[in-house]
């Protein structure tokens, strides 16, 4: 600065005076890509930016001079109202939660004013001017945020809901069945109530599989899924793939003998399916055993016990020339 005032006493020295733009405070108002409002004491309109008047189809003519609540009353009552009284009472600024109302204005994409409104971030702040009080509201359009965040949201629950479930068969998977079974023990053991537990096995299918090809067996357990699945009609009923060809099922409020009656009509429904067999097979057509175990507060009242008579059901059931139910607790001559 010393060098542009050789000859000049420090104290006459001065900057060079900035040149004067009276329309670029508004060339800048206008530009701003948010909603700008100023409000005075009496929360009349004093400043409406071109945004504003682009995302709600009023221009600023229209309505400074108005009170924002006469133009706008569907916001009486609501927490922006709030929001400009503290700023003009109390000078409190604010930042209004979406989680209350994501769309406070009536604003909507720029040159449509109608259809669905942009989603908002709004924040209040109090200034004086001189002894007069006023506030500024800003208005920011965050749909593309808010929609970007639903989309990853949406896109986190499809992949935690494709971890539930069997990727071949469609129905829930191993997982899903370890959580549910789990969850309704849970449940049985603090109401004792009722809960049964199926496991299923196909019948030879490892024959069928070296006759046929792994992509015909691919297609079989699908086929036996779908008809297992089918045959469980309550919402609170989970069909699962236990693991290769074995099956599961959770049965909420179900006794034993209603779940031997559920495991029977399962039974009954693949084997009516009439998928030939390999020639290996000890039966022409592909077929079902299932074992069955129910919830007991003295002897069967955790997920491994359980899960051990199951089992040990199906073994009974398979020694016993397959194509048939046993539950737990059964006398069963063991026969091949």
């Amino acid at each position: 600065m010393l060098d542009h005032f050789p000859n000049t006493p420090l104290a006459q020295r001065t900057a060079p005076a900035i040149p004067q733009h009276p329309n670029l405070f508004k060339r800048i108002l206008g530009l701003a890509n948010l909603g700008l409002v100023v409000l005075d004491a009496r929360k009349r309109i004093v400043l409406w930016n071109q945004w504003m008047a682009s995302h709600s189809g009023m221009a600023a003519s229209r309505v400074e001079g108005q009170e924002l609540f006469d133009l706008f009353p569907e916001l009486l009552g609501q927490r922006l109202e709030l929001a400009v009284h503290s700023a003009l009472t109390n000078n409190i600024a604010a930042h209004l939660p979406q989680a209350l109302n994501r769309t406070p204005f009536p604003l909507y994409p720029s040159g449509t004013w109608g259809g669905e409104r942009v989603e908002q971030s709004i924040a209040v702040t109090p200034f004086s001017e001189g002894r007069e009080r006023f506030c500024l509201i800003e208005i920011g359009d965050v749909s593309t945020t808010v929609g970007r965040e639903r989309l990853l949201r949406d896109q986190a629950e499809s992949l935690r809901a494709q971890s539930y479930v069997d990727g071949l068969t469609g129905i829930a998977n191993r997982r899903h069945f370890d959580v549910a079974l789990q969850r309704e023990l849970g449940r049985a053991q603090r109401h004792g109530g009722h809960l049964s537990l199926l496991l299923m096995d196909i019948d030879s299918f490892k024959a069928y599989n070296d006759h046929f090809g792994h992509q015909q067996g691919d297609a079989c357990l699908a086929m036996v899924a779908e008809a297992f699945a089918g045959k469980l009609q309550r919402a609170a009923d989970l069909a699962a793939r236990y693991g290769g060809e074995e099956f599961a099922a959770v049965l909420p409020d179900t006794s034993a003998e209603q779940a031997r009656q559920h495991a029977e009509a399962i039974r009954a429904c693949i084997a009516a399916l009439n998928i030939t067999h390999a020639p290996a097979a000890s039966r022409p057509n592909v077929t079902m055993s299932i074992g069955v175990a129910s919830f007991d507060k003295d002897r069967l009242n955790d997920g491994e016990s359980l899960l051990r008579a199951a089992d040990q059901a199906l073994y009974a059931a398979k020694r016993s020339g397959r194509d048939r139910v046993v539950v737990d607790g059964d006398a069963v001559t063991m026969a091949e």
